[in-house]
């Protein structure tokens, strides 16, 4: 009984979604209070009933055993006799206002009662044949015929001087009142039940609240975290299990901030080191190219330098911008700026480029006039710039790029689409990461889209990115519009 009403409370609350510990908690004991305070409402009104109805029944057989026993030694052989002595005997019955005490005769025609003090009809209630046919004592529980009311009847037989019974002595006894008591004894159990289980959802709730909350803190703090806050340390309040997972936590911050600071400071370093050596390298390859003294395989080769150098010096500029965005040296030189013109400005400089890698670049202009922005038209560019280099490098294969510009509510959205095989849909939500390149096989350093991420985000944008439909990437740069 216990597992079956259990089962289907938890049927009835799995309806609702559960998406928290304290909810799971709250609903998991919920459910446990309830059903044991519910089998033990049912138990006790169970033994409530029977501890009235068993005492009422004892009273009334004790009351019928003693009064026929009393009442058999005044038995008459003759009828007339036990007919007077029964009508003498309910005329002073006491307890007429709670007991009816009726005598019926072997033949089972009811001679007297203390309600109507009149008889002579006949009897079918199987107490009162069981009586008359065993000499026994018999105990019914019947209903009323005239109010619907339960009544409780015990049928005594009397037995005169010979053995025979001549007759039966019969108690009954309305259990209105018993039944009342027993409705005030089952609510008072309800309210009990009711009372329990409030207090144990408050205490509970106390208690969860002591463990989700800290938990809560913690989360919000570990996302900060991963957001890139390192070196941050969260509160500690608890010195048991909860303080030492804030232990563990502060400690992982401290060694990440430490790990990205060695990591940065890596990074500049070498970048600088890289810098000097690579102008050089740049620029004497660049001049060489000019000699015409040189043959035709020498000036390949010093073409490929010159290529790679460059490639090298882009990449070594992207590093250091990483490093002074990481170390809080990034500024903005923002001014009023006509959006539209810095992008066809990139696109002009990118097409050309595009043209010999055999890439039509196509530009799709807002129809209308946009409004002007807040922005640094020199790191717009580059965003600008990087983004399209991306879309060359990884999906250049399609042959073809398209930006296109449009204005959706707040915010000026710049699209920018290649048709080559995409990123995987797993890699997405990572390829903003720095140096993350996933199962990319093109060189690169990995972070220039994190750079372009930070660039954006001074800007109050968002840079999305989403496998197109038919095919390739869709990057969008959405820039907010300020009145």
């Amino acid at each position: 009984m216990f597992k079956k009403l259990r089962e289907k409370m938890h049927t009835f609350f799995s309806q609702f979604k559960i998406n928290s510990i304290r909810q799971r908690w709250l609903i998991n004991n919920i459910l446990t209070v309830v059903t044991v305070v519910i089998i033990a409402i049912c138990v006790y009104s169970i033994s409530v009933a029977r501890y009235y109805y068993s005492s009422v029944q004892s009273a009334l057989e004790a009351k019928a055993k003693t009064a026929s026993s009393f009442f058999e030694n005044y038995v008459a052989n003759t009828y007339a006799e036990y007919y007077d002595r029964a009508y003498k005997f309910i005329e002073t019955f006491e307890d007429a206002d709670k007991i009816e005490l009726q005598f019926i005769n072997s033949s089972g025609i009811m001679i007297v009662s203390s309600n109507s003090l009149t008889g002579g009809f006949e009897t079918n209630e199987d107490d009162i044949k069981i009586a008359l046919s065993t000499g026994l004592m018999t105990t019914r529980k019947i209903k009323s015929e005239m109010t619907g009311e339960s009544i409780i009847a015990v049928s005594a037989p009397m037995v005169d001087q010979n053995g025979t019974v001549i007759g039966v002595m019969r108690y009954l006894t309305g259990l209105r009142l018993v039944n009342r008591e027993i409705t005030v004894n089952v609510v008072m159990a309800i309210c009990v039940g009711l009372f329990i289980i409030m207090l144990i959802v408050i205490t509970n709730s106390a208690f969860i609240k002591s463990v989700v909350d800290p938990i809560q803190d913690i989360t919000a703090m570990a996302k900060r975290i991963s957001d890139g806050s390192y070196g941050i340390r969260i509160g500690k309040k608890y010195k048991d299990e909860i303080g030492e997972m804030v232990d563990a936590i502060n400690e992982m911050s401290v060694k990440i901030a430490q790990s990205e600071k060695a990591q940065t400071e890596f990074i500049s370093s070498v970048s600088h080191e890289l810098r000097t050596p690579l102008t050089a390298i740049t620029g004497w390859s660049e001049t060489m190219l000019y000699d015409d003294t040189l043959n035709e395989d020498a000036k390949k080769g010093i073409s490929i330098i010159f290529a790679e150098a460059k490639r090298l010096t882009n990449m070594v500029e992207e590093l250091l911008e990483f490093t002074r965005i990481q170390d809080g040296r990034f500024t903005l030189n923002i001014q009023k700026i006509d959006i539209s013109a810095e992008l066809e400005e990139s696109i002009i400089t990118y097409r050309e480029l595009l043209k010999r890698e055999n890439i039509e670049l196509e530009f799709v202009p807002y129809e209308g006039e946009l409004p002007i922005i807040n922005g640094d038209p020199e790191r717009l560019k580059q965003v600008f710039l990087n983004i399209l280099d991306n879309a060359a490098k990884y999906g250049g294969e399609g042959g073809k790029i398209v930006v296109s510009m449009t204005l959706k509510g707040d915010y000026i959205n710049i699209s920018i689409r290649d048709f080559g095989p995409g990123i995987p849909e797993d890699e997405l939500q990572y390829v903003k990461m720095k140096f993350y390149k996933g199962s990319s096989t093109k060189r690169g350093s990995g972070i220039g889209l994190a750079v372009c991420e930070e660039i954006i985000g001074y800007h109050n944008g968002i840079l999305e990115l989403k496998n197109a439909e038919g095919g390739g990437l869709m990057v969008t740069i959405k820039l907010p519009v300020y009145d």
